[in-house]
């Protein structure tokens, strides 16, 4: 990772990890960090877990990106960061938001979990912030680890020690769980027993939701986010989906990361060709987007459809499970309590509603299914129509690492 970004790594147990001793490192405790809403959870309680206020940005319709310059005037000057999420590989503005952030004096992070391999302003994703983090759970599919990349070389060491420091002592259970947990997946689901799959994903501690965002529990994170900063107030959410997020990894974890990151350049390309076949199809996010996207190789390719329930059914009849919905958005989940709202909400839920989150290593078997059903495209946004409706939850679906 090093060699692929010019610059300092370390490793972690997880992405999340990482990015709180980032948080920590640079953010006061009570500041302010923008964030877009359509995210994981994880990762909002991951920055309250700091003792931050997250501020939730305008977004894009087409693909979630952070909307730069529908953030209010009034709203930088109050942050004391800004935490892109890249949702499923898109980039969010990186070169105009670090000119933002340097004129501020405050830090860029990029949450890079799904856009490993991806660019942005003619660099990788993730060479533009203070620090940016990464998922090996994604598309590396180790199920397990992730990079903390930093712009300064000198801070490295410091921040090593502070995840270090935050490790839980390795456990044989937990790498004895880690090592069969594909085998038992795989085991399950190609007997077609999916009930079963998920209550062994369950009791692996890698699948707790029963809807797409877990339970906020308000008095609880109340008194969690009067304990803050510390992980340990908020463990009951930040470890949701990951019981592993902090805990040292052993040889065979290890090993099994290493030769998963062997095959990166590999699992890119496919993903970059499944990519442009959904783009060249009617419900690709392109045809609503003020440009062509770029092909990427993305993590997810966000399918825009009418009816993104019926849409998921109709690819759960052919084996294709789609997780990664981040439905509703977060200031609709969490409320005024926890977070600050988005001044422009309505983009976020019309996209949270609509997104049908494709895996491209699946393309044509995705294309096939949803052409079977008959699945119309949703259609184009229109803030007027949009103003004032919430998303509403649906079922469960895999969280980020």
């Amino acid at each position: 990772m090093r060699d692929r970004l010019g610059r300092e790594c370390v490793y972690v147990p997880s992405c999340r990890l990482g990015m709180y001793a980032a948080l920590r490192h640079w953010c006061p405790p009570g500041g302010r960090v923008l964030m877009s809403p359509v995210n994981d959870d994880v990762i909002f309680f991951v920055v309250l877990a700091a003792g931050l206020r997250p501020v939730q940005a305008p977004l894009k319709p087409w693909d979630a990106s952070l909307d730069l310059d529908a953030v209010p005037e009034g709203t930088w000057g109050s942050l004391s960061a800004v935490l892109t999420t890249n949702l499923y590989g898109n980039p969010d503005p990186a070169p105009g938001l670090r000119a933002r952030c340097d004129a501020l004096g405050i830090p860029l992070f990029e949450d890079a979990a799904h856009a490993i391999g991806g660019e942005v302003g003619g660099r990788p994703v993730g060479t533009w912030g203070d620090a940016s983090f990464f998922s090996l759970s994604k598309h590396v599919g180790a199920h397990a680890g992730g990079i903390l990349a930093v712009a300064d070389p000198g801070v490295r060491d410091l921040l090593a020690q502070a995840c270090e420091d935050l490790l839980a002592p390795r456990r044989t259970t937990a790498e004895l769980a880690y090592a069969v947990r594909p085998y038992a997946e795989a085991a399950v689901r190609g007997l077609g027993l999916r009930r079963a799959a998920w209550a062994v994903l369950r009791r692996l501690g890698t699948a707790e939701r029963e809807e797409i965002r877990m339970p906020l529990r308000p008095e609880a994170l109340a008194r969690a986010v009067a304990a803050a900063p510390g992980l340990d107030a908020h463990d009951p959410w930040v470890r949701v989906d990951m019981h592993d997020y902090r805990r040292r990894g052993g040889r065979f974890r290890l090993a099994r990361v290493a030769r998963h990151l062997d095959r990166l350049d590999e699992v890119l390309a496919a993903c970059r060709a499944g990519t442009e076949l959904l783009l060249a199809t009617d419900w690709a996010y392109a045809r609503y987007a003020d440009r062509p996207p770029a092909a990427r190789p993305l993590f997810r390719v966000p399918l825009l459809v009418a009816d993104r329930d019926a849409a998921a059914a109709a690819l759960a009849r052919r084996g294709i499970v789609v997780g990664y919905l981040y439905d509703p958005p977060l200031d609709d989940y969490a409320g005024a309590d926890f977070t600050d709202p988005s001044p422009a909400p309505e983009a976020a839920r019309w996209f949270a509603r609509h997104a049908l989150p494709v895996d491209p290593l699946r393309a044509r078997e995705a294309i096939a299914a949803l052409e079977e059903a008959g699945v119309r495209p949703a259609e184009p946004f229109a803030a007027a129509g949009a103003r004032g409706e919430r998303s509403s939850p649906g079922g469960p679906g895999p969280a980020r690492g």
